[in-house]
């Protein structure tokens, strides 16, 4: 077909939280909105109809990021609708709430789905993307990482692991994608939303971040704001983490 005259971007985990900040941020510059979920029917229903309010063309893909098929297929499916992407945000993520201490509750069942969604998922989503984003001029891809990836401090190892493996793969993407895609990634720290409301409710996220240089939780668009600048803000940043964390790396 030929190419949408508007940029084109995917996002996985795009119905709620970080996922539906970015798509809405992306539909206010005119972007066509991918939104890929895996179960959140009603809530990826709802961001399509926000992002298209904002007079974007918004579709939706279901599709377990872990699963290479199902991604080629998706992926497919976004060229044959727009002939072309621009950026791929990687947010599609998963975790339990373990406490680091607790070693046998982080079974093998729980590390292969964490890992498998969390870092084979964006490595079978960028794979598959790299020709689409290299065309033309060229795209950008924002991994949605975490500080956990850098302080090995999360909701469990596995999730902080996956993570300080994604902030490494984001530089081998960099390098291997170069010069025609830029790779990046933004590390958030606490986040307000329902991700840690409703799996780890036993959280206080203002005693958490109350020793911070900037003592509050991030919001979901706080983030997106980072990860707007590392798509279209910037055409020499490749390579980068980009902590956004209120200074909990401080």
């Amino acid at each position: 077909m030929t190419p949408s005259e508007s940029p084109t971007m995917l996002i996985t985990g795009g119905a709620t939280g970080v996922g539906k900040a970015c798509a809405l941020r992306f539909a206010k510059l005119g972007f066509n909105v991918c939104i890929n979920y895996s179960r959140s029917q009603t809530d990826a229903e709802l961001a399509k109809s926000e992002a298209e309010a904002l007079g974007a063309r918004a579709v939706l893909f279901k599709c377990d990021v872990s699963d290479e098929t199902a991604v080629t297929q998706m992926v497919e499916a976004v060229r044959t609708e727009y002939g072309r992407l621009d950026v791929l945000v990687n947010n599609a993520a998963t975790t339990e709430f373990i406490p680091a201490v607790d070693l046998d509750s982080l079974t093998e069942e729980k590390w292969d789905r964490i890992l498998a969604v969390n870092l084979k998922g964006p490595y079978f989503c960028t794979k598959a993307c790299s020709s689409l984003l290299s065309a033309g001029e060229g795209g950008a891809v924002v991994n949605v990482s975490s500080v956990a990836g850098q302080t090995g401090r999360g909701s469990c190892i596995a999730y902080a692991a996956s993570k300080g493996a994604l902030n490494t793969m984001t530089k081998s993407f960099a390098i291997s994608l170069a010069p025609n895609v830029r790779v990046n990634a933004v590390l958030p720290g606490p986040i307000d939303s329902r991700w840690i409301r409703e799996g780890a409710n036993d959280w206080d996220l203002q005693e958490m971040t109350s020793d911070f240089p900037l003592p509050r939780a991030s919001s979901p668009d706080d983030i997106a704001e980072g990860v707007l600048f590392l798509a279209v803000g910037s055409s020499m940043a490749t390579g980068q983490l980009l902590a956004i964390d209120g200074g909990q790396l401080l």
